[in-house]
């Protein structure tokens, strides 16, 4: 199951953890997924978008 919002297609990013002696190691940023009823679905939606549709 992949960590990917349904609406927005927003998924894990990489990027690099620096120490104090500034080496780089790999790291994910994950998405925070929620699971959320829209239309009376189950989807997995991003919490940035569960904001955007409370605006709305």
């Amino acid at each position: 199951m992949s960590r990917t919002c349904e609406i927005c297609a927003r998924g894990t990013a990489t990027g690099h953890s620096r120490s104090h002696s500034n080496i780089a190691t790999k790291r994910k940023f994950k998405v925070n997924i929620q699971q959320k009823k829209i239309d009376g679905q189950k989807k997995k939606v991003c919490t940035r978008c569960i904001r955007t549709m409370n605006k709305a």
